[in-house]
């Protein structure tokens, strides 16, 4: 098969996304697929406002609507709901392509989360409006991915038109493993530990604000990284890490806590799980279909009562990370995914 995906997100951007499709990419490219991605690298962008890591293609019409006119693709994924998606599914509708897309981010709620300044009323209808904006995007495609039947469900509920395959997204077992401690020697224990986007949908301070008895360590960079340096000076702020880095601070914490509440997945809570460890977070979509066992760790309307719970389970690490690579390996992903793409409706 050869696959074309358009991906708004994408290198050298450091987020879930792109890591879902830097392993997808790796695994059907050594499985004999050829797969191409075409990302705001290829284009003039500039960066978003507010959040400067993220690349917005400007001027792209053109020269995306010759690469895509020349792709011998047997397969077109469009993976974000940004302006380089936008176009390809116009050349695609124009062109009568079937195409693929995956609800990725709750893009509603992040706007929601930006905008709340304007009042309850006002941000309820700036939600609405960007709802009907994702359900307009993902409407032409023949079907949707998503990771979760909390999302499935979600996106019925909105009335989605397309079909609804689910799929899970993994890590890389190469990377993430338990192993020894070789960070953090120097903090007081117990070492409690946030991977991800600085940046107001991640519902950080929730995590920052808890009374906890040791240490609290984020990784990680974004738009709020400064103002929470400032805000918690006691906190541990290392900056973005990733490969074998990233899995070493994973490792050498005593519990992992996601704090998002408007999260798809959460891919840092699988990568925590395959290197050991025990996470805490909120009983919303992600952590509820992921942390489906007290051995994994707990959810619950109170964080810092999940936070407690988790770190009294009493699993290995080794129970964890093999039930993190039960589930979540990329080589049975990428097969799913691939038979999927290559199933075409009658």
């Amino acid at each position: 098969m050869k696959l074309l995906i358009v991906s708004d997100a994408w290198e050298p951007q450091i987020n879930g996304v792109v890591r879902v499709y830097q392993n997808l990419a790796r695994e059907l490219r050594a499985k004999g697929h050829t797969v191409e991605v075409i990302g705001p690298d290829r284009f003039f962008s500039v960066p978003m406002p507010g959040y400067a890591e993220i690349r917005l293609s400007l001027f792209a019409r053109a020269k995306l609507e010759r690469l895509l006119n020349e792709t011998k693709a047997d397969a077109i994924h469009i993976a974000v709901e940004g302006p380089l998606g936008w176009l390809a599914r116009r050349w695609c509708i124009k062109h009568n392509r079937p195409f693929s897309t995956f609800f990725h981010t709750q893009f509603p709620d992040y706007v929601a989360a930006r905008v709340s300044f304007l009042g309850t009323r006002l941000t309820a209808l700036v939600r609405k409006f960007c709802v009907a904006h994702v359900k307009r995007f993902h409407a032409p495609a023949r079907l949707t991915y998503v990771t979760t039947k909390t999302i499935e469900d979600q996106l019925k509920g909105w009335g989605w038109k397309p079909a609804i395959k689910r799929i899970a997204c993994g890590v890389d077992f190469t990377f993430f493993h338990p192993g020894g401690r070789t960070l953090f020697a120097d903090l007081p224990r117990p070492v409690h530990l946030f991977v991800g986007r600085i940046a107001i949908e991640k519902n950080i301070t929730a995590f920052l604000d808890l009374q906890l008895s040791g240490s609290k360590v984020v990784v990680g960079q974004g738009p709020q990284l400064d103002s929470l340096k400032t805000a918690y000076p006691d906190v541990v702020f290392t900056g973005a890490k990733t490969g074998a880095l990233l899995a070493d601070h994973f490792r050498s914490a005593d519990v992992f806590v996601f704090p998002s509440r408007t999260d798809t997945f959460g891919l840092v809570i699988v990568e925590a799980l395959a290197c050991g460890l025990p996470v805490a977070g909120y009983d919303v979509a992600g952590p509820r279909d992921i942390l489906t066992s007290p051995d994994l760790g707990a959810v619950d309307t109170d964080l810092g009562i999940a936070v407690t719970r988790a770190l009294q389970s009493d699993a290995t690490p080794e129970m964890r990370y093999n039930h993190a690579k039960a589930l979540y390996s990329w080589p049975a992903i990428a097969d799913t995914f691939c038979e999927t793409e290559n199933t075409r409706p009658q």
